[in-house]
């Protein structure tokens, strides 16, 4: 079985360029008033045994670890758990301290040469204090709590005075907010009747440290040469001038988080990524922008793409670029029918109308819906095709032999992952929780997650989109032929997308040759569309990975649309270049 992969930023927007994207891992100085906490539960015990090469979940039993952050994040939640009440408040029911190590490296090359290369380590813990109970607490939904810089060593006294500061500014915000919430809770005449936070048994989990592991060497040069291919691949040499910008670069991130709360959950777990991109752009002859953003994602550096392959993906695009400015716009009149989109479309569709609708957000307050989003009303409504499923399995940690980025064994609330089928026979059976329970999913079911320093929230892991009849990816093509016959008309075929738009759209005529064209935008395609208008799915699984502040994993199929819209973009066309570029020397 063949499988692609392909770079992703969430919601549909998987071809950012580098100078977009470059700041979604490099840490830098984190306000606690850009952050509030999220919450999770009360009563600590703590086994933890070190030394060994693999991930331990358990049962805790007896306090005992090798590792002195743990050992002073214990410590102190012991301390504060036994003191921590003003005169005349009420005494927390359960607080979460979390720690997370988090390092960055990022190498960036332009036009042939190195123009920025920056490495980052910062620790930051923060602090949950809950008052109340597990059916009403002080929990606002925004992410309650305190966020403090970290010590960057091992000091464990310097650990347990930032500790101790956001614990008592965390306790503070908790009890304003406790108070200002029973005074909401009484205006409404709606109640809710799930919990604020969900029970869950403590959890004992410790995975082996991670470091950057990336040779910075090897990489600055690949940039700098993959950078520079426009001028200097004899391949390309007959368009040079007509490449407007080319930027490649190479990130990296590590995370080792550590949590423990007053339940006894302890946790020491550890996620990496790794990333090299190329983004190069020029203009079509009316003025029209181009681009094309693409690149190889990891989990460790020498899992990337080879020094050959990643030259071949830079040729490729630059190739792109010049045909592009050749296609012809779209046709001025709107299209209505069949479109076949490449599991690398297809991907970016579902990741935009799908994941977050089934990733579920409390509503306000007040509201009688069961969740926010698309999909809030859709509980046991079909959502997709009758043969499509969609499963969330964080515990899939490879397809074919390739590590997936959006794999973890514990989320970030401390609770194990759980495989949940989303979408069974296209009916919408589960959403994807953490500790905030909603109408109907009183627990979590493993996924909650978090971005460095920041709240939890529901997010996927890994979402695998299956059809239980799959149709070869050469029979899809032949249908959509057979379809344009039967039409007598030319149909689209969509390659990639960039953003929420097709960047490499084809023209697909009946004797099945194709035309690139260009300038067209999607007309209602949307989640009526994913419901009623997806034909058939094939055998081609394609990896979409996305490695911003929560990593995540979207395997779709190639998919075959009966009817979707293709117009042309109203986009204001800008002026070309008054002269040409420098001479290249070569």
């Amino acid at each position: 079985m063949k499988i692609a992969f392909k770079p992703s930023l969430r919601n549909g927007h998987p071809e950012r360029s580098v100078a977009e994207s470059k700041h979604l891992l490099l840490p830098t100085p984190i306000s606690p008033q850009l952050f509030k906490s999220k919450r999770t539960v009360a009563a600590a015990l703590f086994l933890v045994l070190l030394g060994t090469s693999s991930a331990r979940t358990q049962t805790p039993s007896s306090p005992q670890t090798d590792d002195s952050l743990l050992r002073a994040m214990q410590t102190e939640l012991d301390r504060e758990k036994s003191q921590l009440v003003l005169p005349g408040m009420q005494r927390p029911y359960f607080i979460e301290y979390r720690l997370d190590d988090f390092s960055s490296y990022e190498a960036v090359a332009t036009y042939g040469a190195l123009t920025r290369e920056e490495e980052g380590h910062q620790r930051v813990v923060r602090v949950t204090v809950s008052i109340g109970n597990y059916a009403v607490d002080s929990s606002t939904g925004r992410g309650d709590g305190a966020v403090q810089l970290a010590p960057g060593d091992n000091d464990p006294t310097a650990l347990r005075y930032a500790l101790w500061t956001a614990t008592d500014e965390a306790y503070k915000n908790a009890l304003r907010a406790y108070s200002e919430k029973l005074a909401a809770v009484q205006r409404f005449q709606y109640q809710r009747s799930e919990d604020d936070f969900s029970r869950e048994k403590p959890t004992v989990h410790i995975e082996p440290l991670r470091k950057l592991e990336i040779d910075r060497e090897e990489w600055k040069r690949r940039i700098i040469e993959a950078s520079g291919l426009y001028r200097t691949a004899p391949e390309v040499r007959s368009f040079t001038d007509q490449i407007q910008y080319s930027t490649a670069n190479v990130r990296a991130m590590n995370l080792n988080r550590y949590l423990v709360n007053t339940e006894g959950t302890v946790i020491r777990m550890s996620l990496s990524g790794y990333n090299n991109a190329i983004s190069v752009g020029g203009q079509a002859p009316d003025g029209m922008q181009l681009a094309r953003d693409n690149g190889s994602f990891a989990v460790t550096a020498r899992e990337l793409e080879s020094w050959p392959a990643y030259r071949k993906r830079v040729l490729d695009d630059l190739k792109s670029i010049d045909d592009l400015r050749k296609a012809p716009v779209v046709d001025a009149e709107d299209y209505h029918g069949p479109i076949l989109f490449s599991g690398d479309a297809a991907s970016d569709v579902l990741n935009h109308l799908f994941l977050g609708n089934v990733e579920a957000d409390r509503p306000d307050l007040g509201t009688t819906a069961r969740t926010r989003g698309a999909y809030a009303s859709s509980y046991h409504a079909r959502v997709l095709p009758e043969f499509m499923s969609a499963t969330d399995n964080p515990l899939q940690t490879q397809l074919n032999g390739h590590t997936l980025l959006g794999a973890y064994q514990v989320d970030d609330e401390g609770v194990p992952a759980q495989s949940v089928p989303v979408v069974v026979n296209g009916r919408l059976e589960n959403y994807l929780i953490g500790r905030e329970p909603v109408k109907d999913f009183p627990s979590s079911n493993g996924h909650g997650r978090a971005a460095p320093g920041a709240p939890a929230h529901s997010r996927s892991g890994v979402m695998v989109f299956q059809s239980s009849h799959p149709t070869p990816a050469a029979d899809l093509n032949n249908r959509l032929l057979s379809m344009a016959k039967e039409q007598k008309r030319d149909v689209y075929a969509v390659e990639t997308m960039g953003g929420e738009a097709p960047r490499l759209l084809y023209l697909v005529h009946p004797d099945g040759t194709r035309q690139l064209v260009r300038g067209a935008i999607f007309d209602e395609l949307d989640n009526r569309s994913l419901r009623s208008e997806i034909l058939a799915a094939g055998d081609d699984p394609y990896v979409n990975e996305s490695l911003g502040a929560v990593p995540q994993t979207t395997i779709v199929p190639s998919l075959l649309f009966g009817d979707i819209g293709v117009k042309r973009a109203n986009q204001e066309q800008q002026k070309l270049p008054y002269y040409p570029p420098p001479p290249t020397g070569k």
